[in-house]
């Protein structure tokens, strides 16, 4: 049976995980940062997706500035394995 006290914890988790993205991009009042900042300190498993979400975007980002060059096979090879053969770019010169 769910108890009344980690049923409002799940609501309090899905609230903040619907405010993330705007969080990461500067977009949240200050009064909502304040009670997501306050969330994400005594919420481990939120944390976890603030951190990795955080660190994809920075990530993607970071490749956008710079591209790794990968060898012609190994690229198609990893763009295969994750089925985006229509994304391998055509034969470089």
């Amino acid at each position: 049976m769910i108890s009344q006290h980690q049923h409002r914890h799940e609501n309090d988790c899905q609230e903040v995980l619907s405010h993330l993205n705007d969080y990461i991009d500067g977009e949240l009042s200050p009064e909502l940062c304040m009670e997501l900042e306050a969330h994400l300190a005594v919420c481990q498993d939120c944390r976890v997706v603030f951190d990795t979400l955080s660190k994809t975007l920075y990530l993607v980002h970071k490749l956008r500035e710079s591209p790794p060059e990968l060898p012609e096979t190994v690229e198609y090879r990893l763009f295969a394995v994750m089925n985006l053969e229509q994304f391998v770019p055509k034969k470089r010169k």
